[in-house]
């Protein structure tokens, strides 16, 4: 499975982070970023979170279909 976070469309809201919390964390300056090893951990809320993000910066694919 493949994560991709925008960074230049990331806003820092958090709902990534909130959703999947052993995927995802935020940086110093409150950006979204994977955790190491998110992307191998295939955790069912990951679509989930990748929908939760309120400007679409988190897009996953493989394993499934692409979501956006």
């Amino acid at each position: 499975m493949h994560i991709d976070i925008d960074q230049d469309v990331c806003i820092g809201a958090g709902q990534c982070a909130l959703t999947a919390p052993d995927v995802f964390t935020q940086d110093d300056d409150g950006y979204s970023t994977l955790l190491p090893g998110g992307e191998d951990g295939g955790s069912p809320l990951l679509r989930e979170a990748a929908r939760a993000c309120p400007v679409g910066a988190i897009t996953v694919s493989g394993a499934g279909r692409e979501t956006p």
